[in-house]
């Protein structure tokens, strides 16, 4: 298949988009037209407005040819350098905790200015393979949007499950994407859970336009008593990019006398450094080896990529993206939506509720949204990154 080709019936294609990689670059043209008509939208909103009240469609022209679920996807199963070997292999719980802030970062993907992806449908779901990596999302909730992701390593004994739901909000010169919820790796083979949080989505359009990661990130494992801290850091406000995309943070004991054991520092769109107390350095996340000329994934079996599946259920939407036939791309757009409201309708008319095929759903105020894998393991997928 193309890298952005599609295969299926003419109805229903099945379209993959290649991975947001950093060799991603804005088209000029578009985003002029996209920033004037993001500033048509929000002149009338007030700062601190929780936009998904507002359940606004935003047109194809704003979109990116690919699901929520698949960029939620793409971080874990598109990669050059195999982070996730490197956190199973570390030979001390330091060793591990530093590679697997290492492979934080690496989820941490290139954007592209005013370009969205689709907001997945209920039920929605994104099945991929890479090597003995099984990775499968599901849409669990629509109103408010919440994405789980299962993956399994049944060889190598590695484990992922994320619970996500985005927050977005107005700020007056930027719209802030809180990306609420955990994600948990599991190294079984050490009898490690590691629990983290996610960065926010920055999309600023004053006094410059730009779409970056910012906010803390804190990951902890409590079977070691090791946590770090990490700090992603955008452009200032007046644009200067001499700390643009910057990470700093620690590596600390939780129940040590001296706490800081190593201090992280660099960009995540290049390379980040632990330095030691004793003052060695060492690079625990190279940028240019992990996400760039992602390869990407490829239907192995046609027949056994389900109805619900991203890339076939926006597969004409991402067809007239791909092609720039708006229209067309409209067109489709508004029948995944529409469809959606008349199987709203019916669960009402007979008093359903909707329940998720593969996880289960629990939710506190305490603790907010929470996903619970059904199945232990995952299967493999009828989609594949080739290695």
């Amino acid at each position: 298949m193309d890298p952005e080709g599609s295969i299926g019936t003419r109805r229903n294609p099945i379209v993959i988009a290649k991975p947001m990689s950093l060799e991603e670059e804005s088209d000029a043209d578009r985003v002029s037209n996209i920033l004037h008509q993001a500033m048509t939208i929000i002149k009338d909103l007030r700062p601190g407005l929780d936009l998904i009240s507002l359940k606004y469609k935003a047109p194809p022209n704003f979109n990116i040819p690919k699901s929520q679920l698949q960029c939620f996807g793409e971080s874990v199963y598109c990669w050059g350098e195999d982070m996730l070997e490197k956190c199973n292999r570390g030979g001390s719980a330091m060793e591990r905790l530093a590679a697997v802030v290492g492979w934080s970062i690496s989820t941490t993907r290139p954007l592209i200015f005013g370009a969205f992806p689709y907001n997945p449908i209920l039920g929605e779901t994104h099945h991929v393979s890479k090597g003995t990596l099984n990775v499968l999302l599901e849409q669990v909730s629509h109103y408010p949007p919440v994405s789980a992701l299962h993956a399994t390593d049944e060889k190598h004994n590695i484990e992922m499950i994320w619970c996500h739901n985005l927050s977005p909000k107005f700020r007056g010169t930027s719209v802030e994407t809180e990306i609420c919820g955990k994600r948990q790796l599991k190294l079984l083979n050490h009898g490690e859970t590691y629990v983290m949080n996610c960065p926010s989505l920055v999309f600023k359009f004053i006094p410059t336009k730009a779409f970056e990661w910012s906010g803390k990130v804190k990951i902890q494992c409590q079977e070691s008593g090791l946590a770090a801290e990490i700090s992603y850091k955008g452009l200032s406000f007046l644009g200067r990019k001499s700390n643009s995309r910057s990470i700093n943070g620690k590596i600390f004991s939780q129940s040590m006398s001296i706490k800081n054991l190593c201090d992280i520092d660099g960009q995540w769109d290049r390379s980040v450094t632990l330095k030691y107390q004793n003052g060695n350095v060492r690079t625990i996340y190279n940028a240019s080896e992990v996400i760039s000329n992602l390869r990407t994934p490829a239907v192995l079996d046609p027949k056994g990529v389900r109805a619900t599946e991203s890339a076939k259920v926006w597969g004409e939407v991402s067809q007239g993206i791909l092609s720039k036939d708006w229209k067309k791309a409209k067109k489709a757009k508004m029948a995944v939506e529409e469809r959606q409201r008349e199987l709203a309708k019916e669960r009402e008319s007979r008093k359903e509720s909707w329940v998720p095929k593969h996880f289960k759903l629990s939710y506190s105020k305490e603790n907010g949204w929470d996903c619970y894998p059904i199945q232990p393991t995952v299967p493999p997928a009828p989609i594949v990154v080739p290695i």
